[in-house]
């Protein structure tokens, strides 16, 4: 369900509401419903994108660095310690003094961000009314994404520890006589001194520890290690600079464990090790198409990108559709038969131009090829009396329809709305059933204009890991738009003819759907990339996804 901006109260205020840790789907329910009422977004920068998808197309956006927009009000004052704030918040304060809601994101929790802290501060004394939405630390959202227990044993103690500046060696020396385990927020290239200074202060050399970078999201890299061979684990790993690599930027923030917890992460990497974890997944259908398909890749850990291959308009002469709806008013047939979510859409269209709504289909039997376009029917107020209990697909919904019985059958006609370019699989089928069939053009599908040039780039550049072609038109229409995927990407195929067209186009099809529905696709190339992670593991190999091949490497066609 939708959710709704609150009522207004006509008092504005600053909410800071944390945003997590960096995967979109850590934000609380109540940072959703504050977002949805935002006029005024600023908003830190990793988790900006997967904020502003929960506010209004209209709300004003600002990164919380930017100095422009709003000044701060005459007779606010501030006092000396809320000073580092006053760039972000203050303004903003005339915003809310207009009744505005400003919304505050800050990455991880708003109570454990200083600079937060003190923006608080500036809007209690400058008398600004604020609240906090508290989101998952990223001190404690990380590691359980790393699989790195923070208490491995009963009455383990924990420490967090801000380490991205200096700290005295009264701290130090506090942690290296310590036993507890430490949660260290720092900046890569910081880490292995810190590792040593830990040691020369007290900390055994063999205390394992590991560092995360990127955590919680899809392009999370972890690498474990002790304190005393962080520094050469890194480097051998070409994670810190080496004659011959290309590191890591030193300045990427990352959180360290040091602690017996490290130890079980080869039994806990629970998000690493998704069989598609990483993988940038081409989709070439829109985003209404692609629903389904796109949220079962993301399950696996991949990062799919719908790419529209076609683009859906309305049939040239609009008669054959009008009779069609008026014979459906006048009872002329006895089922109507949808064979895609296109087809749904286009009849609603018409219904709602009519000032018909779903009561019009009383006393005619629905028929849906698939569960995706049976749910588009029951978001319209159908329930499909006939779904295929196999194959999605029209020879599966032939397997189903019941032949023409005049007894119980008063009347023997089907209405098909279909797109122009549809095959005649399904009329052939139910005229063999004894079916009167109108076949009507409900829509036309043209070729979808270009993606943008930095897709396309990516597209024949290898930018992308895998692509999935549900049809052989997707593939035809992807190539024509973008150009071939290059060799390194997997190509993925729904069925034999659809991998028949990839490589009459030149691609290399690496997995066959073993079922024509997108569920087993999606299925297919998970196991194609967990046998492949497999494989790396076995021989003693990084897991690299596809894309990361090394200069001047390609794949040979199989």
């Amino acid at each position: 369900m939708q959710n709704l901006p609150a009522p207004r109260t006509g008092c504005g205020q600053i909410t800071f509401l944390g945003a997590g840790p960096g995967d979109p789907g850590l934000l609380t329910l109540r940072a959703v419903e504050v977002l949805a009422s935002a006029d005024v977004l600023v908003a830190d920068p990793l988790t900006a994108e997967a904020v502003r998808a929960h506010c209004r197309e209209n709300v004003e956006l600002h990164g919380a660095d930017l100095a422009d927009t709003f000044v701060l009000d005459d007779d606010a004052v501030l006092g000396d310690g809320a000073a580092a704030a006053v760039d972000t918040v203050s303004r903003f304060f005339a915003a809310v003094k207009a009744g505005k809601r400003v919304v505050r994101t800050v990455d991880g929790d708003p109570g454990l961000d200083g600079r937060a802290a003190e923006e608080m501060l500036a809007c209690a004394r400058a008398g600004v009314p604020f609240e906090v939405v508290p989101g998952i630390a990223q001190s404690v959202g990380v590691p359980a994404y790393a699989g790195v227990p923070l208490r491995a044993g009963t009455g383990a103690d924990v420490r967090f520890v801000e380490a991205t500046g200096l700290l005295p060696d009264a701290v130090w020396d506090e942690l290296g006589g310590s036993d507890a385990t430490l949660v260290v927020r720092s900046v890569l290239g910081s880490l292995p001194a810190q590792a040593q200074t830990l040691v020369a202060h007290g900390r055994k050399p063999d205390t394992p520890v590991s560092v995360t970078l990127g955590g919680t999201t899809t392009r999370q890299r972890t690498w474990c290690a002790t304190l005393g061979t962080l520094a050469a684990e890194l480097k051998a790993l070409k994670v810190l600079p080496s004659p011959v690599s290309a590191p890591v930027d030193p300045q990427s923030s990352v959180i360290a464990v040091v602690g017996e917890g490290v130890t079980h992460r080869q039994e806990l990497s629970w998000f690493e090790t998704k069989p598609l974890f990483g993988w940038n997944v081409l989709v070439p259908r829109t985003k209404d198409q692609a629903g389904a398909l796109s949220e079962q890749l993301r399950g696996y850990g991949a990062v799919p990108k719908e790419v529209p291959t076609i683009a859906v308009e309305p049939p040239r002469t609009p008669q054959q559709m009008e009779r069609a709806i008026k014979g459906l008013v006048t009872g002329r047939y006895e089922w109507i038969a949808f064979t895609s979510v296109n087809a749904v859409k286009a009849v609603r269209e018409k219904f709602e131009e009519y000032g018909l709504d779903a009561r019009a289909f009383a006393g005619i039997k629905v028929a849906a090829v698939g569960e995706t376009t049976a749910q588009a029917l029951v978001d319209f107020g159908v329930k499909p009396d006939l779904v295929p209990s196999g194959e999605q697909s029209a020879a599966g919904l032939l397997e189903d329809w019941p032949p023409y019985d005049p007894v119980f059958d008063p009347i023997d006609r089907v209405l098909l709305p279909r797109a122009d370019i549809a095959t005649e699989t399904l009329v052939a089928g139910l005229v063999e059933l004894g079916w009167e069939v109108d076949d009507v053009t409900a829509y036309r599908t043209v070729r979808a204009s270009p993606p943008p040039a930095e897709t396309r780039e990516a597209i024949k550049g290898g930018g992308f890991d895998a692509v999935v072609f549900t049809s052989s038109s997707t593939v035809r229409n992807l190539v024509g738009i973008a150009g071939k995927p290059h060799n390194v990407t997997v190509i993925a195929c729904i069925g034999p003819a659809t991998a028949k067209t990839a490589e009459e186009h030149g691609l290399r099809v690496d997995v066959l759907s073993p079922a024509p529905s997108v569920a087993a696709l999606a299925d297919a190339l998970a196991e194609f990339g967990a046998q492949r992670r497999d494989a790396a593991l076995s021989a003693g190999e990084p897991v690299y996804r596809p894309s990361e091949r090394r200069p001047g490497s390609r794949r040979k066609a199989r």
